[in-house]
């Protein structure tokens, strides 16, 4: 039995209905020419007092960044509040208040306050700006006016700019329950990726063929070309097992990382790993984590073809060109020799300062 969807017209844009309505006043679809990735928009009536901000509104900043989060009154009650809140699809509920915006002035609230202040641009302006952008910082945030029975809102997304890379447990393939996989990207300067950012790797060319957690406790993969191993003969596309748990379960992780602030280098050598530590530490610096070296790659195209110990026992090393005896012609990446033993005396040292 097939059914027809309908082709839905939003703001000029062509989409096809995924799901119908949620039962809580909204309804997604995804666009024809987005290989089917869903957004949620909300069945909201004609704001009011705020200015409705353009369709995928999105601010975008790598770590360190400050960033302004967007939110104009078209017009101003004579008392109201603003109240602006990070949301949280694991919060369940909970809500994660930054800050409380009033003609009188504002307050700060949570992880996030302190490093959030009004922009005061003019006098109906209530947006804020972000300082110092942290990897979790990325997600959708909420601009509430509170007035009576006239509460009002709109949502802004803010994506961090990077990179997503797989990571597998020391022991092999398919260890990590969910907070290990959490553990083990926050231990590689990384946090574990969404699914946004692990779909916007994939539109970049990620194929990997190992599951692994999301931030919201599924496990996935994203396949660019489709093989036997790897979910079979199916389009290309994100591949996901669902919701797993998070105790029992084992997977691999999808960890992302940004911008980082200092610099990775090369130490030549052929060290043991403890030998590999020391040589850093002589030169005021440290291993260096997975998520540094995939940050050196991806942001400043480091390119070096010896192996080199890592922070986390492993050793890899970043190709920007490729060549046939660096690893391949294929493709520029993070090559990987996995994790040697520790006595081996075999490679230099990739330090981070």
């Amino acid at each position: 039995m097939t059914s027809a969807w309908h082709t839905v017209v939003y703001n000029g844009t062509s989409y096809v209905p995924l799901l119908g309505f949620n039962g809580g006043g909204s309804f997604l679809m995804a666009s024809e020419n987005t290989l089917g990735r869903c957004r949620m928009f909300h069945k909201t009536k004609e704001l009011q007092y705020l200015i409705e901000p353009p369709v995928y509104a999105e601010v975008t900043g790598r770590r360190g960044d400050n960033v302004t989060l967007p939110c104009l009154l078209k017009n101003k009650p004579k008392h109201y509040k603003v109240k602006w809140t990070k949301l949280d699809p694991e919060a369940m509920g909970v809500q994660n208040v930054v800050m409380m915006l009033s003609a009188q002035g504002y307050k700060p609230y949570g992880r996030l306050g302190p490093r959030a202040t009004p922009r005061n641009a003019h006098a109906m302006d209530v947006s804020i700006q972000l300082h110092l952008l942290a990897l979790e910082d990325g997600g959708r945030y909420r601009c509430e006016l509170i007035d009576g029975i006239e509460d009002e809102n709109v949502v802004i997304t803010l994506s961090i700019e990077g990179l997503v890379f797989p990571y597998q447990s020391k022991h092999g393939r398919y260890r990590f329950t969910y907070h290990e996989a959490k553990e083990a990207c926050a231990e590689n300067d990384a946090t574990l990726a969404t699914f946004d950012q692990l779909y916007r790797a994939w539109t970049k060319g990620l194929d990997w063929c190992n599951a692994g957690w999301l931030h919201d406790g599924t496990a996935q993969y994203p396949i660019i070309q489709p093989r036997a191993v790897c979910g079979g003969g199916l389009q290309p596309g994100i591949r996901s097992y669902g919701p797993k748990d998070k105790k029992r379960d084992h997977f691999d992780a999808f960890c992302f990382t940004s911008l980082a602030p200092g610099s990775v280098f090369y130490v030549r050598g052929a060290f043991s790993y403890e030998q590999a530590q020391l040589a850093c530490t002589k030169v005021g610096a440290e291993l260096a984590a997975v998520g540094q070296l995939y940050s050196a790659w991806h942001f400043h195209q480091y390119d070096r073809c010896d192996g080199g110990w890592l922070r986390d026992g492993s050793v890899r090393f970043p190709i920007s060109n490729p060549r046939r005896r660096c690893g391949g012609v294929s493709e520029a990446g993070v090559r990987s020799f996995g994790f040697p033993d520790k006595k081996a005396h075999l490679y230099g040292a990739y330090c981070y300062r």
